[in-house]
């Protein structure tokens, strides 16, 4: 008898991963290398607490102050019931493309073309911002001055390799994400405790302390100022399922890993934010936005100027881990676009190296609209990463919960998830909280600031505005629902199907 999980016909509620694939209408053309830890790794360098605290630490404390840190808490419960949610529809839809395909099966055609057209610019936006971040690391480490023409040099260094390694195969890709996934681990969790434990400079009722950053207003209007602290955090645990036909027994793993990426990426960030708080020199001037870039320093008072160097190689790694796993995320929803004749350049975009089964076409995309950004970035005034990147969070929260309405939507019908991972009678519950809990996200998200420039104050609806406006039009103009005959909004009759089988 074989003892391949990904053949064992007991894997999957009698079915192989085959067989379930087929019940779905789709036939494998992947290699299934990836396991429970690697597809861990994916989603949690994907999340990167690492990048996540790094890149807004310091906005986080002088609008909420040491107190901001509760949001990492209140975010990682809500997204831990979008997650749940995610767990069961994955586990009945095991395909490549994670919200395009759960979108289209769980409500039609023309809703996963809006949900997969807002979600894919979110991810590509957000590449560029990581690649635009991390060059920052790279000059640091080797003393090089930044200015534009460094940082658009060195976006691009991150990008093309990242794509040489996703070009490798789904077994370069996950051993690099299990790297990253040490790397966070070590720049994160091992640095924080040491901060904590061995240079704490304050009391640990400074998270109990607003340090006046309110002014003469109400501290409560500050303390929603910073919920971007946990919201800009906790996503990219839904990676895990944007590469579910290339991960032995997906349906029961997939789930796995991506409550493992919640919880294990909240601790993380708790130990890493708590940290800098606790050792920095001087958190007043943080708080009062006079250090707009504390974390360097706070490293270097902590960890002394080697230290510093060897977190920067850390960090390092860890950014160039999130960008490859951004990569190969976007290129599979890509694929699982194109693969329903979707997307202009369908075929084009389809196709399956035969030598490293990954989809080389798909993964251009992916990397070349960043390199466009990147140089646009690099031509445009100096604000325009912030603008366009600000819409990028909102974009997967409004994706996300597509997907969390859709599946209320089904269950309302008559939906029971046919997969291995059920929540049982609890589900309808957990589905109606997690819509609450985005409803409330979005509305953080895309509330207007207070600076009196109009664009600076909406950048973020305009922003989305953009993207579902450029959605709808080519939607009703070229209709490309019209052009693909693959199943969609069947999720009471596939559950029926599998419960059969």
């Amino acid at each position: 008898m074989s003892t391949d999980p990904s053949t064992d016909p007991s894997t999957a509620k009698g079915l192989s991963d085959r067989e379930h694939l087929a019940v779905l209408g789709y036939e494998g053309s992947f290699e299934r290398s990836m396991s429970l830890w690697a597809n861990f790794a994916l989603g949690f360098t994907y999340l990167s607490p690492l990048v996540g605290v790094y890149s807004l630490f310091a906005l986080s404390m002088s609008t909420g102050g040491p107190p901001s840190i509760f949001w990492i808490v209140i975010v990682g419960a809500g997204q831990l019931l979008v997650a749940l949610v995610f767990g069961e529809v994955v586990s009945q839809y095991p395909i490549h493309g994670g919200i395009y395909p759960w979108t289209r099966r769980l409500w039609g055609r023309r809703y996963a073309w809006m949900a997969a057209w807002v979600y894919i610019w979110a991810m590509i936006v957000t590449i560029t911002s990581v690649a635009e971040f991390g060059s920052g690391f790279l000059a640091s480490l080797f003393n090089i001055a930044v200015t534009k023409e460094v940082t658009l040099g060195l976006s691009l260094v991150f990008l093309v390799v990242a794509l040489g390694l996703n070009f490798s195969g789904t077994k370069m890709l996950a051993r690099v994400a299990r790297i990253g996934l040490a790397a966070e681990l070590i720049g994160v969790i091992a640095v924080g405790l040491y901060l904590l434990i061995f240079q704490r400079k304050q009391e640990f009722g400074v998270f109990f302390d607003s340090m006046g950053v309110q002014g003469d207003g109400s501290y409560l209007t500050a303390f929603g100022g910073a919920a971007l602290a946990g919201l800009f955090l906790f996503y990219g645990f839904e990676a895990c399922g944007d590469v579910a036909e290339e991960v032995s027994t997906p349906a029961r793993r997939i789930p796995r890993a991506m409550m493992m990426t919640i919880l294990v990426g909240g601790v993380s960030a708790l130990f890493s934010f708590g940290g800098y708080v606790m050792a920095a020199p001087n958190l007043q001037a943080i708080v009062d936005g006079e250090d707009i870039d504390p974390i360097p320093a706070i490293l270097t008072a902590a960890l002394g100027d080697v230290g510093a160097k060897i977190f920067l190689i850390v960090a390092l790694t860890a950014f160039l881990s999130c960008v490859l796993s951004l990569q190969a995320a976007a290129s599979r929803l890509l694929f699982s676009f194109a693969r329903d004749g979707m997307i202009p350049g369908h075929a084009w975009l389809a196709r399956v190296s035969p030598r490293s089964k990954v989809p080389t076409n798909a993964l251009i995309v992916a990397c070349t609209i960043p390199v466009i950004l990147c140089v646009t970035i690099y031509l445009g005034p100096e604000q325009l990463l912030a603008q366009i990147t600000a819409f990028a969070v909102l974009g997967i929260y409004v994706a996300f919960q597509s997907v969390v309405l859709a599946s209320l939507r089904q269950r309302i019908k008559g939906w029971r998830p046919a997969g291995p991972f059920s929540l049982g009678g609890a589900g309808f519950a957990i589905n109606i909280l997690a819509l609450g809990y985005g409803v409330f996200a979005m509305f953080l998200l895309a509330r207007p600031g207070s600076s009196g420039v109009f664009v600076n104050d909406w950048i973020v609806l305009i922003g989305l505005g953009i993207v579902l406006g450029t959605g709808l039009l080519y939607l009703f103009i070229a209709s490309p629902d019209r052009k693909s005959d693959a199943p969609s909004g069947d999720a009471i009759e596939i559950a029926a199907a599998l419960r059969r089988r």
